[in-house]
């Protein structure tokens, strides 16, 4: 942790609402970790213990307050920039990578050993990989006993564990009591139920420049925004749910209403509209590491609370990014309506959300399907042969070690050059740092005296902005007003287009 004992008590005592989330309290007279801003009187500091995580408090074995809830605090980047392999594995993690499978197989994703894998972790987060899925589990299970009416079994589905048996003996063990016990919602549970979970943020969040960009690329039936959220449907396994997403910025935290047949797919959804959101971001070390630019000082401080727009899935991300070569923004949202007409699944179940298709699985895509269309040959062809390469590897859009490995693995596959590259990275893959030097709309607003910087002269002026490039990305786009998608002539070169 990069806070001292000083430092982490003056912000428990002022009960200072910047530090919620990057440290947590644990109180050794009682046996319980509480968020900074928590309302219980303020113990001794001889009683404190800080730690970076809540996996690490509770594998300390102290137990969550329910007071302050600490599963109601943003996430913590206390462990962001310093290791790709932990920050990968989070998320695998947040996705349910060890709800069926182990360490090893997790390590085996991300190409490193176990042993290694763990080492990381303890000095990172603090926290064993197991800890932090059983963290995730309760604190996820904490959460819908608030928030929901769930039956406690459903309960015990959703947040990932294995057995209702397994549920009530993690809950005995570190509350001393069972799960009901701490429920706080009453009421009736539907068929298919609408959960209402809030989901926390580190203010400030710029909702409106959030929901403005994914307007403009929204597909109809597919998705929608209304001036206030957001709703789309999604397939997540053999499961068709829908989402409906709210800002509530009173409680710093977003309010999605999920509609999902199958509980166990849940964590899963939830790590998805965190990354689509964006609510991982840290505004202050964004702010802090892009203002050291004069010109991207002046854009962070009229919108501190930019966001990286992600996507629902990085396959989805990259077949936007192929359509939209060469095109505007709203020419490529039209070619991708008619694509997911054409080949998204029909779902007559989900009248009230006024949506009717999913996107389009990768085995409905054929080159006659793609080509009818009206895309070029070449592209159509692109599309196919991506879609082939997802069905032959699931895994095909995993992160790699880091960016430059990523951007190279994706620029292999067929059709991506280096700005989709980027693009799919950036939007896909929520990687920070993501670049595009060659894009026309950040060299238009970098412009000086009429001139624009080349991209080789723009990537020079980005190496200071490291490891937030893809956010100035964001702020010079916004700050540009055309927050274009169409590929500079440097990637005509690609094989997509030869």
């Amino acid at each position: 942790m990069n806070y001292s004992t000083d430092t982490c008590y003056q912000a428990l005592l002022a009960r200072d609402p910047r530090y919620d989330g990057r440290f947590f309290t644990c109180v050794t007279s009682t046996g319980i970790y509480c968020r900074p801003i928590c309302p219980a009187p303020t113990p001794k500091l001889a009683h404190c213990r800080f730690v970076a995580s809540a996996a690490a408090a509770q594998e300390a074995g102290f137990r969550p307050c329910l007071r302050c809830r600490p599963e109601s605090a943003p996430d913590s980047p206390a462990w962001a920039g310093t290791s790709t392999t932990v920050t990968r594995a989070l998320r695998l993690i947040d996705e349910g990578a060890l709800d069926d499978g182990g360490v090893e197989a997790l390590a085996d994703r991300l190409g490193v050993g176990s042993r290694q894998l763990r080492r990381l972790f303890q000095r990172h987060v603090g926290a064993s990989p197991l800890a932090v899925a059983q963290t995730r589990r309760v604190l996820l299970a904490k959460q819908l006993l608030h928030e929901t009416a769930l039956p406690l079994a459903d309960v015990a589905l959703a947040s990932g564990f294995g057995s209702v048996r397994r549920f009530n003996e993690v809950f005995q063990h570190l509350f001393g009591r069972a799960p009901g016990a701490l429920r706080s919602h009453r009421g009736e549970a539907s068929q298919m139920p609408a959960l209402m979970l809030r989901l926390p943020y580190r203010p400030p969040y710029d909702w409106q420049a959030m929901l403005a960009f994914l307007a403009r690329r929204a597909i109809p039936g597919l998705e929608r925004i209304d001036g206030e959220g957001y709703q789309r449907l999604f397939r997540v396994g053999e499961a068709v749910g829908s989402v409906s997403v709210r800002h509530v910025p009173d409680a710093n935290a977003l309010q999605a209403t999920i509609r999902l047949p199958d509980l166990v797919a849940l964590p899963g959804v939830i790590a998805r509209l965190r990354r689509l959101f964006d609510l991982q971001a840290d505004p202050e070390a964004i702010r802090q590491g892009l203002g050291r630019d004069p010109a991207l000082a002046v854009l962070v401080e009229r919108h501190p609370g930019l966001r990286l727009p992600g996507g629902w899935e990085p396959f989805e991300v990259a077949v936007r990014a192929i359509l939209g070569q060469q095109v505007s923004v709203d020419a490529a949202t039209r070619l991708a309506g008619r694509l997911v007409e054409r080949l998204g699944e029909c779902v007559t179940d989900q009248a009230a959300t006024g949506l009717d298709r999913l996107f389009p699985a990768p085995e409905r895509f054929t080159f006659d399907e793609i080509k009818a269309l009206g895309m070029p040959g070449a592209r159509a062809s692109a599309l196919v042969k991506l879609a082939a390469s997802y069905r032959e590897r699931p895994r095909l859009f995993d992160r790699r070690q880091d960016l430059d490995e990523t951007v190279a693995h994706l620029g292999a596959l067929p059709g991506i050059g280096e700005w989709t590259a980027h693009y799919i990275a950036m939007r896909g893959l929520q990687e920070s740092d993501a670049f595009l030097p060659t894009d026309v709309a950040l060299q238009r607003a970098l412009a000086e005296q009429g001139r624009r910087p080349t991209p080789r002269e723009l990537a020079a002026r980005a190496e200071a902005w490291r490891p937030w490039r893809a956010y100035a990305v964001m702020h010079l786009w916004h700050a540009d007003g055309a927050t274009t998608q169409a590929n500079p002539r440097q990637e005509r070169d690609n094989a997509v287009l030869a």
